[in-house]
């Protein structure tokens, strides 16, 4: 299967640029989506984009990204701390996946600290900020 790569953006990461830019930037949901999609396309790989802020809707999109995409880069937002749900549809499809998070968890609340993705990812990338994106879409482009 040729690369190809679905981005999937978590709960309240739709109010990037205007949520907390101190943590999170100035940079819109738009403008990250874009940039990956402009990344990917000049190593030769499809990028497609998700945002939900439902935990089902992120759950039903993985599932239905198999067979259709080799990798998955997530942002899972909150539900990094909280859903087995999206951890155990990860494990129910073959895509690689890579975990990523603008922000340092680590130096925040230590509820955040807990990650149900990190140990099944192929990758994890935080507190990069958004160039955590672009380093995982990297990383999938030199496997």
């Amino acid at each position: 299967m040729k690369k190809s790569i679905l981005l999937i953006n978590g709960p309240n990461l739709n109010l990037l640029g205007t949520r907390e830019p101190e943590t999170y930037g100035n940079q819109t949901l738009e403008d990250v989506e874009q940039l990956c999609v402009d990344h990917a396309a000049g190593m030769g790989i499809s990028l497609a984009t998700f945002q939900s802020n439902h935990e089902g809707a992120i759950v039903d999109a993985i599932q239905q990204s198999r067979d259709v995409y080799s990798h998955i880069v997530i942002n899972p937002g909150a539900y990094t701390h909280t859903s087995i749900a999206i951890r155990d549809a990860i494990l129910g499809i073959d895509a690689r996946v890579y975990e990523v998070h603008i922000s340092n968890v680590h130096e925040r609340e230590p509820f955040r600290h807990h990650s149900y993705i990190s140990d099944i990812a192929k990758g994890v990338f935080i507190g990069m900020g958004i160039p955590g994106y672009l380093a995982a879409i990297d990383a999938i482009g030199a496997e």
